[in-house]
C-alpha cells in the first residue's frame, strides 16, 4: 500500500554525478517506503539502472537553457503534477528548476530545491538566474560550506517561510566497501593500466579541467622526486576530457617537460571506480576552486584509503585532518608534495589505521542511508 507521498524528482540528465546518483537514491529510497517516485530529466547513462517498475521516469528536454524549452517544459510539468497528483517538486539544477518554480506556483504543490554548487556569477543577471534555486520552500545545501555560500550571496532572496537545511550528500558504503573487491579483479585492472604493482600508486579521479588541479599534482610529484631523489611511486590521473584536448596536450607537455612520462599514466576512464581506490594507496583531490561536497575525497576514505585534499570548500567537513587523511594548501604544489612526502615516509601499520578511521568517518556521517532518511523526513514535513 502506497503512502500519499508522490515525489517528482527532476534532473538535466541522469548520469554518474553527485546530484544524478543522489536523484537516483531519493527515488528508489521513496519506494522502498511506500511513496510514489517519478523522475522526469532527457537521459542519462544511470536511466539503464532505475527499476522502472518502480520508478517512473518520464522524458522531457529539462537540460535545456532555452527560454522557450524551459516554459514548454513547465507546461509538460503542469500536466504530469496533476496527472499524477504529485505533492513534492524537487529540482537539481537550474534550467529546470524555473520550468518547476512555474508548475509549482500554478498547481499549488511544495517545491523542492538541492543546492549542488556555488553556480558562478559575474553579473546580476546570472545571480538571478541562480536565484531560482533559492526560490523554493526547501532549499537543501549539500555541505555547510554551500550552506554559508547561500547565506552570504541570496539572502535577498529568503525570508521566513523558506526552510534552509544542511542535508550532507552520502554514498553507498557498501559498494565503496574494500571487502568486496577481489585480488584477480585488481591484477586485471592494473594489466589495463599496464602497471607494474612494484610501487605505490597515487590516484587522482576527476575530469579533465582546470580546476580539479591536474597541473598542481604533477607540479607536486616533481617536487617530491626532486625530495627523494627517485621515482618511488606511479601517478595515476584518471578522468575523460570530455573534448578538452588542448588541456590534456598542455598535462602530457608538463609530464614530458618533468620527464614523468614513465611514472604518471593518464586513464580515460575506469567503470569501477571501487577498484580503482582498492588498487591504489593514496588518493588526491586536488581542486583549486571549492568542491560543494566533494565525492572523491568521501569514497577514498569508504574504501579505507589515505586522502590528500585541498583545504576549501567540502573537503574541510568530510576530511579530519590528521585522521583521515591530510589537507593541503588549495593550488600550492610545494603544500601537496609534504603531504604525499609523509603518507609515503608513513609505515604501513599507520597507512591502515588512517583508512580504518576514514572508513568509520563516511559510515558516521556520510551514508547514503542517512541522506535519503534525512531528505525524506524533510519532505513529510512541509506537507505538513
Amino acid at each position: 500500500m502506497t503512502s500519499n507521498l508522490k515525489v517528482l524528482q527532476v534532473i538535466p540528465k541522469l548520469g554518474y554525478g553527485g546530484a544524478e546518483t543522489g536523484c537516483y537514491d531519493i527515488a528508489h529510497y521513496l519506494t522502498e517506503n511506500n511513496c510514489e517516485s517519478f523522475i522526469v530529466t532527457s537521459g542519462g547513462k544511470l536511466l539503464k539502472f532505475v527499476d522502472k517498475k518502480k520508478v517512473k521516469v518520464i522524458r522531457l528536454p529539462v537540460h535545456s537553457k532555452n527560454p522557450l524549452l524551459i516554459l514548454l517544459n513547465s507546461i509538460a510539468l503542469i500536466g504530469i503534477i496533476l496527472f499524477n497528483n504529485i505533492s513534492i517538486v524537487h529540482a537539481r539544477s537550474r534550467a529546470p528548476a524555473w520550468s518547476c518554480l512555474l508548475a509549482t506556483k500554478l498547481t499549488g504543490r511544495k517545491f523542492v530545491t538541492t543546492f549542488h554548487g556555488t553556480y558562478n556569477f559575474n553579473n546580476k543577471f546570472k545571480k538571478f538566474y541562480n536565484s531560482v534555486m533559492v526560490r523554493s520552500n526547501l532549499i537543501i545545501a549539500g555541505s555547510n560550506f554551500i550552506f554559508s555560500h547561500i547565506k552570504e550571496n541570496y539572502i535577498n532572496y529568503l525570508d521566513a517561510k523558506k526552510k534552509l537545511r544542511v542535508i550532507f550528500r552520502g554514498i553507498n558504503v557498501d559498494y565503496f566497501d574494500p571487502t568486496t573487491k577481489l585480488d584477480s579483479d585488481e591484477k586485471k585492472l592494473l594489466t589495463e593500466w599496464q602497471i607494474e604493482k612494484d610501487k605505490k600508486i597515487i590516484l587522482l579521479p576527476g575530469r579533465l579541467t582546470g580546476w580539479k588541479g591536474q597541473e598542481v599534482f604533477i607540479e607536486a610529484i616533481n617536487l617530491v622526486n626532486i625530495e627523494l631523489g627517485y621515482e618511488s611511486f606511479y601517478a595515476v590521473i584518471l578522468g575523460s576530457d570530455q573534448g578538452r584536448d588542448l588541456y590534456k596536450k598542455k598535462l602530457i607537455r608538463l609530464t614530458e617537460q618533468h620527464r614523468l612520462v614513465n611514472q604518471v599514466k593518464f586513464i580515460n576512464h575506469c567503470k569501477d571506480m571501487a577498484l580503482a581506490y582498492k588498487v591504489s594507496d593514496i588518493v588526491v583531490s586536488a581542486s583549486i576552486e571549492p568542491e560543494a561536497f566533494g565525492r572523491v575525497a568521501v569514497e577514498a576514505q569508504s574504501m579505507e584509503k589515505p586522502v590528500i585534499a585541498s583545504d576549501i570548500g567540502g573537503s574541510n567537513e568530510t576530511v579530519i585532518n590528521e585522521k583521515t587523511g591530510f589537507l593541503f594548501e588549495s593550488g600550492d604544489a610545494k603544500s601537496l608534495s609534504q603531504k604525499i612526502l609523509k603518507l609515503l615516509n608513513l609505515d604501513e601499520t599507520s597507512l591502515k589505521s588512517v583508512g580504518v578511521e576514514g572508513r568509520k568517518n563516511i559510515i558516521q556521517k556520510f551514508n547514503v542511508e542517512k541522506m535519503c532518511f534525512s531528505t525524506y523526513s524533510e519532505y513529510k514535513r512541509i506537507l505538513n
